[in-house]
């Protein structure tokens, strides 16, 4: 005669299994915590298959109770069965299909916490094992500056609100134009004469409601650099002039602010990650890469030199990502790497860059300098 725990489990449809809990089964949902986020079989108890063997004596204090297993899509749940008839649990069975087949017979769902927008928004987040629901609350109580709403920073404040970032502060004192259009995917047609910051709100908002929209509708300069990235977890750079971006490294190092950089030009585009402010000595700051401004001549704007409109597409979700792996702590950042993108060749290329130790903003130990004319500075005087 074979030991009770030797028995094959028996498996039942989700519809039996729903008629069983209606009588009185317990259904335990033995998926890993951050599924649970994407919702329960009506009438489910979660417990990761993890837990159950220091769990289930609360959960289910007696062995003869009717209890039914349930994980995605079956196989867990046959596991975590056998594990509870080795318990000496006698009536145990596994719901055929999983929680996927649950949801294609159009058997009821629960979602845990009762914000339905949040778990049916970001379901695809909850279901990563290095997001989860704490990762995507994570996102949701972050403060992202994005410096400037153009080519940039369209691309990447539009993933950036679609992901979950809870609030967004664009800087850009510009107006949309017919020329914008070809690779600024924030604006429209219809909103041709709007300033930026306006068409901003309207598209970020058609995308995701959920996200706040602070707005600065006036050039940034030293005077407002500070007040613009106070409580910032993270800065991206989408600004269109070198003096800008000397401005915006230099307060990210004084702060302490992880700074995302992108660059486009024509074919070809860059981005990294400067976090010399939290990092002195084991990470570099704009500066270490560009100590000096190029001449006017080697660094046309995109006005005169032209740029391919999906290219600052390419680079600005590159810097969202970055933006999200910093905000989440996963991941590999940009940190002490340029990743350069040729479009025409269709090929990326990184680049290493060591912290510069005479670097005058981000040396260990030297005291922040004070902000300067970056204006003057770029054009050599």
């Amino acid at each position: 005669m074979r030991d009770n725990a030797d028995m094959a489990i028996p498996e039942i449809n989700p519809g039996e299994a729903l008629r069983r809990v209606r009588d009185g089964a317990l259904l335990l949902d033995v998926r890993e915590s951050f599924e649970h986020a994407t919702g329960l079989a009506s009438g489910a108890i979660p417990l990761p298959r993890g837990d159950i063997a220091w769990r289930i004596a609360e959960v289910a204090p007696d062995p003869d109770a009717d209890i039914l297993t349930i994980c995605a899509h079956g196989q867990r749940s046959l596991m975590a069965a056998q594990m509870l008839r080795g318990m000496g649990y006698t009536h145990v069975t596994s719901v055929a299909g999983g929680t996927a087949r649950w949801i294609e017979e159009g058997l009821p769902m629960a979602r845990p916490g009762g914000d339905e927008d949040f778990y049916d928004r970001y379901s695809r987040h909850l279901s990563l094992p290095e997001v989860g629901e704490a990762g995507q609350r994570r996102l949701e109580a972050a403060r992202v500056v994005v410096l400037g709403a153009g080519g940039l920073g369209s691309p990447a404040a539009l993933y950036l609100a679609a992901a979950g970032v809870g609030t967004l502060v664009i800087a850009d004192d510009d107006v949309v134009e017919r020329s914008n259009l070809q690779r600024q995917i924030l604006h429209a047609e219809n909103r041709i004469g709007q300033p930026k910051l306006q068409s901003a709100v309207h598209a970020v908002h058609d995308i995701n409601p959920r996200v706040g929209i602070q707005g600065l509708p006036e050039r940034v300069t030293s005077r407002n650099v500070e007040l613009l990235l106070e409580g910032a977890d993270v800065v991206l750079d989408g600004a269109d002039n070198f003096a800008t971006r000397y401005l915006l490294n230099d307060a990210c190092v004084k702060l302490g602010k992880p700074l995302v950089y992108g660059a486009v030009q024509r074919f070809q585009g860059q981005a990294s990650v400067f976090d010399a402010g939290r990092r002195r000595g084991t990470a570099p700051c704009y500066r270490c890469l560009f100590p000096q401004p190029p001449a006017a001549e080697d660094a046309p704007n995109c006005s005169e030199a032209g740029v391919l409109g999906v290219l600052p597409g390419v680079i600005g979700l590159l810097q969202a990502t970055e933006a999200i792996k910093l905000i989440l702590g996963i991941g590999e950042p940009l940190v002490g790497r340029v990743l350069m993108f040729d479009a025409l060749a269709m090929r990326f290329h990184e680049t290493r860059l060591a912290p510069d130790p005479e670097c005058p903003v981000c040396a260990p130990g030297r005291p922040f300098p004070g902000y300067i004319d970056y204006a003057a500075f770029c054009a050599g005087r």
